[in-house]
């Protein structure tokens, strides 16, 4: 489970900015995940509470918001969301594509007082 570390490092870039920037209370961290991130949100839901206690990220809410996956046809040239259940694009069936959304994972925001 990858997401009990990448918890933990959220919570170290929130708490690095904190010392940075000298504000008090951390009231809300946005997160985003791509669809094909590799990445379980409600693992970190979970392990969050653990991992933030005493630390000043403690009374923070946690907010996920889901990137969909989109693609790049190579031979059609098609732009938007792959084919349901395998991935495929969706207007001719190749499987000759580039995942241009849907992988990625950042902290998007930080709210504070």
């Amino acid at each position: 489970m990858h997401e009990l570390a990448l918890t933990q490092g959220i919570i170290d870039i929130v708490c690095s900015e904190q010392e940075k920037q000298g504000f008090k209370d951390v009231r809300e961290i946005r997160l985003k995940v791509g669809e094909y991130s590799g990445i379980v949100p409600d693992y970190i839901k979970d392990f969050f509470p653990m991992v933030s206690k005493g630390t000043c990220a403690e009374s923070a809410e946690l907010a996920i918001s889901f990137i969909p996956a989109e693609i790049k046809c190579r031979d059609c040239g098609f732009e938007g969301r792959p084919g349901t259940r395998k991935m495929f694009c969706p207007q001719c069936g190749s499987t000759a594509f580039t995942m241009v959304k849907g992988r990625e994972f950042y902290v998007e925001n930080i709210l504070v007082e």
